[in-house]
């Protein structure tokens, strides 16, 4: 369910910036609004984005090799650590400098009512892209908090186009405030400061993915209730006790358990395998993305125990 919606996510997404940046360019061939060119920057970066995304959903497909015995799964948190990149390198950084550049030299805006109307129809579009995330965000994030769900969440694609579409609506909203009072006031300098608004929230999103990216590709354990679920599926039958546990994520589906776990003494070897068998189908059934389960059988050693 993850997978899928997420694909549909980046799919609306990149529909919907694909078309309002060749608005907004347009917008800004017309107008000269820093905003619009800033506008124009931030969608055609979040386009390339998410066919990034879509990138990395496909390569992560690939069977393991003998030199990836685990797969290709990262592929995915690694595509998604470049498009944090690009959203801070051609979305913020360039919408500062634009705005600094317009401040500097401030330039009067050209048929104002065009960007206006561009904008209007570009944030009707992008809510929808950000309905679409959101609906099918709903379906995997259980009861925990958005921003719960943004940081324990091991599938990337949801919070990036969460995140990017917040950013696109706003950023229209603030594109629409400096054109707007550029155009009441008759000053210029009004669009540009829309404009640094629009690069200072980027920033703030894509340093916020750029961590959450990073940790991931890094490698991640399994979330608080997961590990709970595993360690109370583990201890049953003749296994006696978890004596430790490591967990980590190779892949956003893909969990790797593992578990030294106490077993009964004086158990046959025949039935020391059937309990780790036993042990790691309640470990999947607890924890579907646990797929790949090390169990390592040994005697509880505990003082109590002795």
């Amino acid at each position: 369910m993850a997978a899928g919606g997420g694909t549909r996510a980046i799919i609306a997404a990149l529909l919907a910036n694909a078309g309002i940046a060749v608005a907004k360019f347009i917008g800004f061939l017309i107008t000269g609004s820093s905003s619009m060119l800033a506008e124009s920057v931030h969608s055609v970066a979040d386009t390339s984005n998410q066919g990034l995304l879509l990138l990395g959903q496909k390569t992560s497909r690939r069977s393991a090799t003998r030199e990836h015995p685990f797969g290709f799964g990262r592929d995915r948190y690694f595509y998604s650590f470049i498009v944090a990149l690009m959203l801070f390198s051609l979305g913020s950084a360039f919408a500062i400098y634009e705005g600094v550049h317009k401040l500097q030299h401030p330039e009067a805006l050209t048929s104002p009512m065009v960007a206006v109307v561009i904008l209007v129809v570009a944030i009707i579009l992008e809510t929808f892209s950000f309905r679409t995330a959101i609906v099918e965000s709903r379906k995997v994030k259980g009861d925990v908090s958005w921003w719960g769900f943004i940081r324990q969440s091991r599938s990337p694609e949801l919070p990036v186009v969460l995140l990017e579409d917040a950013g696109a609506l706003f950023g229209l909203v603030f594109a629409l405030f400096g054109v707007g009072l550029s155009v009441i006031t008759g000053d210029a300098e009004w669009d540009a400061v829309g404009t640094l608004m629009i690069g200072a929230l980027l920033g703030v999103i894509a340093i916020i993915l750029i961590i959450e990216m990073k940790s991931l590709l890094i490698g991640e354990g399994a979330t608080p209730r997961e590990s709970d679920a595993i360690a109370a599926a583990v201890v049953d039958g003749r296994v006696e006790r978890l004596i430790h546990i490591r967990t980590q994520y190779i892949g956003p589906d893909e969990l790797l358990v593992a578990a030294k776990i106490a077993l009964a003494p004086g158990l046959p070897l025949t039935e020391v395998a059937t309990e780790i068998d036993a042990a790691e189908r309640r470990i999947r059934e607890a924890v579907p993305a646990a797929r790949l389960i090390y169990l390592e059988p040994d005697l509880d050693r505990t003082p109590a125990a002795t």
